[in-house]
Formats: C-alpha cells, sequence, structure tokens
C-alpha cells in the first residue's frame, strides 16, 4: 500500500509518538510505502531515497494501486526555489511549498488534500539540462542563514544531509537521506587541492564515523548547514569555525557526483 504528502512539510519520526524525535521531512509530492500501521501511525519508507520512519496517518493521503502506479508513470518536476506560494483557483487559500517539492503533471495543477485546484507559476518548475557544479552552488547559496533543524528538509530549517539532498534532488540527482549514506556515492577525491564546485566533503567524529557533510564552492570554501547554514573556509584538516577560527569539524574524504568537464 502507498500514500503520498500533499501537505507542505510532514514530520517522519523515531516512533509512533508526536514526542518521538524527528527524523526527516517528507516533502510536497514524495510518496512512501507503507510497511506497517500502529494505531493512528504508519511505518513507511520514502519512495525516493528509502529512508524509513513514522508517520501520523492523518497528514497522508492513502493511494490506491492505481493512483500510485499512475503517479510513478508521470515526470516528476521539483521545485526550484526554496520557498514558493501557490494559490487556490476558486478560491483565497493559498499554500507555501519548499524546494524540493514534487509535481507529477505537465500541467501547473495538483490536489490538495481537500481536492482545491492549486496553481503554481510554471517558471518556479524549472528543468536543468545539465548538472554543474556553478548551478548546485547557486541553488545552495538560496538557502543561506535557514537555521540548523535535526532530521530538517527546507528554507525554514534543516540539517546537513538534508541540506546536499534537496539540493541535488533539484538538480535531478536522488541521493541517499543521511551523510553515512551519502559518502558510498560518486568518485573519490584525491586532494583537497583537486576539488570542484559541487564536490561533496565528509566528515568524521572520535570513533571513525562519518556524521556531517558538505558542498564544496572550491578548495578554500564550503557551504553546509552547522548552527545554520554558511559558508566557511576548509583546509586539509577540516572546517575553519568563522566564529571561534578553530576547526569545529574534521575532513575525512571527498566525493565527486557530477563533472565539472
Amino acid at each position: 500500500m502507498h500514500a503520498i504528502n500533499l501537505l507542505p512539510l510532514v514530520p517522519v519520526r523515531a516512533g509512533d509518538s508526536e514526542r518521538s524525535e524527528m527524523t526527516s521531512q517528507l516533502l510536497y509530492g514524495e510518496t512512501v510505502t507503507i510497511l506497517e500501521s500502529a494505531d493512528r501511525w504508519l511505518f513507511v519508507e520514502n519512495t525516493a531515497d528509502q529512508y524509513r520512519g513514522w508517520v501520523d496517518k492523518k497528514m497522508l493521503k492513502l493511494l490506491t494501486e492505481a493512483e500510485y502506479m499512475s503517479i510513478s508513470e508521470q515526470k516528476v518536476q521539483t521545485l526550484y526555489y526554496p520557498l514558493v506560494e501557490c494559490e487556490n483557483n476558486n478560491g483565497a487559500e493559498k499554500m507555501y511549498l519548499p524546494g524540493g517539492s514534487r509535481l507529477y503533471s505537465s500541467s501547473n495543477k495538483v490536489k490538495s488534500h481537500n481536492n482545491v485546484d492549486m496553481t503554481f507559476d510554471p517558471i518556479l518548475q524549472m528543468f536543468l539540462p545539465e548538472i554543474k557544479g556553478s548551478k548546485v552552488i547557486g541553488i545552495a547559496n538560496m538557502y543561506l542563514n535557514a537555521p540548523y533543524l535535526w532530521g530538517g528538509k527546507s528554507l525554514l530549517g534543516i540539517d546537513c544531509s538534508g541540506l546536499v539532498q534537496v539540493v541535488f534532488s533539484i538538480c535531478g540527482l536522488q541521493l541517499p537521506r543521511d551523510a553515512s549514506q551519502q559518502v558510498e556515492k560518486g568518485d573519490l577525491v584525491n586532494f583537497l587541492g583537486e576539488a570542484q564546485q559541487g564536490d561533496l566533503a565528509f566528515f568524521d567524529n572520535e570513533a571513525g564515523n562519518i556524521t556531517h557533510v558538505g558542498i564544496l564552492l572550491d578548495a578554500t570554501q564550503i557551504i553546509h548547514a552547522s548552527g545554520w547554514v554558511k559558508i566557511e573556509n576548509i583546509d586539509s584538516n577540516g572546517i575553519i569555525s568563522s566564529q571561534t577560527g578553530e576547526y569545529s569539524h574534521k575532513l575525512r574524504v571527498i566525493k565527486r557526483l557530477i563533472n565539472n568537464h
């Protein structure tokens, strides 16, 4: 059985309780496979990245198999800008959607929970002909100063791997949810001096586990979410805090997902 999120953002939790930790979010238009049901909670797997967690049942719209297959066969458009206003054709109702939200029709109309026709300015639905590092950085820069939120995937709150995932999904490249999974993708860059725009830098903790990720602007700067989304200096040892001048994250590995040449 499957479902779709037709709200701007829906929390995905570690357990079946509103008091449980939020581990991720579903963006508008993301679909899930329902793996388990417990009272008013659903244990789901995100179709896009296979991330699992608990979602309040009333926040999702259940889909018949025919509806799910129809959605799966449609071309996906992702909203380009971090926050997009859409309007109800039949009234004054509005909804604000986060960047990376998914639309499944060539039309710019979708149905809300109440079957209201919501219209999006087509200019906000941009197809990128190819992924370049400059475009990746341009999208990431739109999230500057967004506050850090564990499990967050929007301008109103985002974590380090959420930033990377959303930015690359807008560019048309789907990545896993967590930094420890994202590090498995791409080609190894041997030295920081060889880094290009859009390369990913990963950082580990004292136990050697990958716990942080950011997007390199070049071999000297990185944009990442730590406290908030910001640009800081980096060298072969790690990220240099703009507040303290000390190393805040220890560099472990650099990976390249796109070719700028």
